[in-house]
């Protein structure tokens, strides 16, 4: 326990505390107090100040609000002048960049709003002048001098009319923009899409006609030209092969149809890329009116061939082939079908033109075949006296024959089409060789089956045009003469005409061969016989004997004059030297050791021999070779 000192100590401490206490409660209590009295006298004055704050910030926010509109206003009024204006090729950007501000602010602010339906008409303008520009840029580049086809010898894939390229570079950013624009497929909502539809389908129809048109104003000078080519087939004359022209005039139609296909093929592709309307359907669509022109000068354009070569069938028949040669090629035929297959399903318009096209020169070109053979027929009644000159009809065949090679396919085709022996219209088939009827992979033999009907129809023409003429010793050079030229222009490996040799069957040749054979044979009948005959058997000596000598040396140099004669007006086969050399040896050993042997039997007939031998043996022989 504590001292009582210690407790006496401890309770003043405690007592000490305790008023130290007290005074702190009076002092804290009268503080409160205090307060309470200032908030009471100070909460009138913040509710003021708080009411005070917010009627300052709605102030404010009403004047920003007020600010906002002003200044949205003004700038819709400057973007609405700058869209009605147009666009303008140096600031194309800038209209562009506004105009998808206006087309965004409207997916923003909603589409039924009054605002959003006034951005919307000022879109539509928008897009309407960018419409208008790229119908003008379309225009620009299909207007203008039609491009000049120099020479249709470059047989490559080269645009002849391509759609310039700066052009297409202006068109980009336009068409790139145009296509984003709402349409009721992607916005059906948007209160513009129709009209920005309209407007575009519009342009794009722009497109097909100006380009349809354009291209073929384009094509159709060519196409004329081609058509009405530079003469007619294969006429008469030995200077010009007009059947060398008709080829390359069928050629040069061809180039221009695989033109037409090279034009289409790169439409498609400018207008896969510069289509405002990219769909399948829109696309296909837009083609096939931009092909129609094309399809019709095309269609036209065989149709007025056909009728040429109809007009005049035996001049035109290589125009037809080599055209239809060309045209039926795969490549042709395939590309072809690969631009029809592009167009809209419900556009039928000249599909298939060159399909008709083809079949009507396939039926000429049948019909070429028989009636060449009847041409040959008709020739054998002349219409005048015949000379000794190649005969008109020699000449045709072999124009005709030598042109086979180069439109070798169209011609194999054909004849397979028209059937074997079938040119000889009901005469019968008469073939080179008996086999299997021919089908696809025969064509080099159907044409040797044809060619040697054509040989043996020419020289039954000639020899019956030979024994037309009054004279047969002239009647026998002509023969002669056709028939070399004939056979050597058919045969001879050294000429331009050589590769229609490879087209001759064995048995056409051998006919060929006998045929000279015989007409030369016939040559030394008709000229040279009646001269031997006068050298023949008779008399060698005696009065009566030495008279009949006489006489028939002088009727010996009589009729040797003739044949001189004969010679100097005529020419035995002109174009062939070998020829001739050989038939002059032929002549000086026919006639002169007759001469000869007869002289030697004779040698008594007279006192004065040269008074009757007028020419010796030598000098008949040099007289015979001048001949030739």
């Amino acid at each position: 326990m504590p001292s009582l000192p210690d407790r006496r100590e401890l309770e003043q401490n405690l007592n000490k505390t305790r008023q130290i206490s007290q005074r702190m409660i009076s002092i804290l209590t009268n503080f409160d107090t205090r307060l309470l009295k200032l908030e009471k006298s100070i909460l009138p004055l913040h509710s003021s100040t708080q009411l005070l704050n917010r009627r300052s910030a709605n102030i404010e926010s009403t004047l920003q609000l007020i600010d906002e509109v002003a200044s949205s206003q003004q700038g819709l009024a400057e973007e609405e002048g700058l869209i009605l204006r147009g666009p303008q090729a140096t600031q194309l950007d800038v209209y562009i960049d506004a105009l998808e501000r206006m087309n965004a602010s409207i997916a923003f602010k909603g589409v039924t709003s009054e605002e959003s339906q006034e951005t919307a008409r000022l879109v539509e303008a928008g897009a309407k002048k960018l419409a208008q520009l790229y119908t003008k840029y379309v225009a620009e580049a299909s207007s203008g001098t039609p491009p000049e086809r120099t020479s249709f010898d470059n047989n490559s894939n080269s645009v002849f009319v391509p759609f310039p390229e700066d052009i297409v570079q202006a068109l980009r950013p336009i068409v790139s923009f145009l296509r984003t624009l709402p349409v009721p497929a992607t916005h059906p909502s948007h209160p513009a899409a129709i009209a920005i539809q309209s407007a575009l389908l519009d342009a794009q129809r722009g497109y097909a006609d100006m380009r349809g048109a354009w291209l073929r104003k384009c094509l159709e000078v060519d196409a004329k030209r081609v058509v009405e080519g530079r003469g007619e087939g294969y006429g008469s004359g030995r200077d010009t092969n007009a059947a060398e022209v008709s080829i390359k005039e069928g050629r040069e139609f061809g180039a221009w149809v695989e033109d037409v296909i090279n034009v289409a093929e790169n439409e498609y592709n400018v207008l896969t890329e510069l289509t405002l309307l990219p769909s399948q359907a829109q696309l296909a669509g837009t083609y096939a009116s931009l092909l129609t022109p094309l399809l019709t000068l095309l269609s036209t354009s065989l149709t007025q061939l056909t009728n040429r070569v109809k007009r005049a069938l035996h001049h035109n028949t290589f125009l037809a082939l080599a055209t239809h040669g060309y045209l039926a090629s795969p490549e042709i035929t395939q590309r072809w079908e690969d631009v029809i297959k592009r167009r809209a399903n419900g556009s039928t318009a000249n599909i298939n033109a060159l399909k008709e096209g083809l079949h009507s020169l396939r039926a000429v070109c049948l019909r070429s075949f028989p009636e060449f053979l009847a041409d040959i027929k008709l020739a054998a009644v002349p219409r005048t006296e015949i000379g000794t000159d190649v005969a008109e009809i020699t000449e045709t065949v072999v124009k005709y024959m030598t042109a086979i090679p180069a439109v070798q396919d169209a011609a194999g085709s054909s004849l397979l089409t028209l059937g074997d022996g079938n040119w000889k219209m009901g005469e019968g088939v008469v073939q080179t060789s008996k086999g299997p009827k021919l089908g696809e992979g025969d064509e080099s033999i159907i044409i040797e089956h044809y060619l040697y009907d054509i040989v043996n129809t020419t020289l039954l023409t000639l020899t019956a045009l030979s024994r037309t003429s009054r004279r047969p010793a002239v009647g026998s050079i002509f023969l002669l003469n056709n028939v070399s030229y004939f056979l050597n222009s058919l045969l001879d490996s050294s000429s331009d005409t050589a590769p229609v040799e490879a087209l001759l069957a064995p048995p056409a040749r051998n006919a060929l061969q006998s045929s000279f054979r015989t007409a030369k044979a016939g040559y030394f009948e008709a000229n040279y016989s009646p001269l031997l005959q006068v050298l023949g058997d008779g008399p060698g000596s005696g009065g009566s004997g030495k008279a009949s000598v006489k006489e028939k040396f002088t009727r010996f140099y009589d009729v040797f004059e003739e044949i001189v004669e004969r010679h100097r007006a005529v020419r035995v086969l002109p174009d062939d030297d070998r020829g001739r050399e050989a038939l002059a040896e032929e002549a000086s050993r026919l006639v002169v050791p007759s001469l000869q042997r007869f002289i030697q039997k004779n040698k008594d007939f007279s006192k004065n021999p040269q008074k009757y031998i007028k020419l010796s043996p030598e000098d008949i022989e040099k007289q015979i070779k001048k001949l030739y």
